[in-house]
């Protein structure tokens, strides 16, 4: 299922990505937790792994705690976002998702998925400007 057999040796960022969290899972949690897992890895296999993990999702009925900086990658893996500020470190909003699952990458390209990209985008500028308001001498 990982995908991993063929060059066991050389495992690419997104193979060993896949190793990661199959060895988080091996302890069969009921909740895990990811703090940017995709984060370095390029557009195409980060996509790959987020349908990935939607799928485990569905499979093992997890509860997932998955931290991000991407508004589309939270969007659409995401039932709720929590939207944090820095300086200080505060939530600045909570979106519900209310789309249904599973979904698919068409889902990133309708009118709905934008509607809640804009959304947190919006959100994030004024917590944004509200910070530097805040530290301006």
């Amino acid at each position: 299922r990982l995908g991993c057999t063929t060059r066991p040796r050389a495992l690419s960022g997104g193979m060993q990505m896949r190793v990661s969290i199959a060895r988080g899972l091996v302890v069969q949690p009921n909740l895990l937790l990811m703090d940017e897992p995709f984060g370095a890895l390029d557009e195409i296999t980060r996509h790959k792994l987020d349908s990935d993990l939607l799928a485990l999702w569905a499979r093992k009925k997890l509860t997932v705690v998955f931290v991000t900086h991407s508004i589309h990658e939270a969007v659409f893996l995401s039932n709720r976002v929590v939207m944090m500020a820095a300086r200080p470190g505060r939530i600045v909003e909570e979106v519900v998702i209310d789309e249904p699952y599973p979904r698919t990458p068409d889902f990133m390209v309708t009118p709905r998925f934008a509607a809640y990209a804009k959304r947190l985008q919006d959100s994030l500028l004024r917590a944004s400007t509200d910070t530097d308001e805040e530290n301006t001498p």
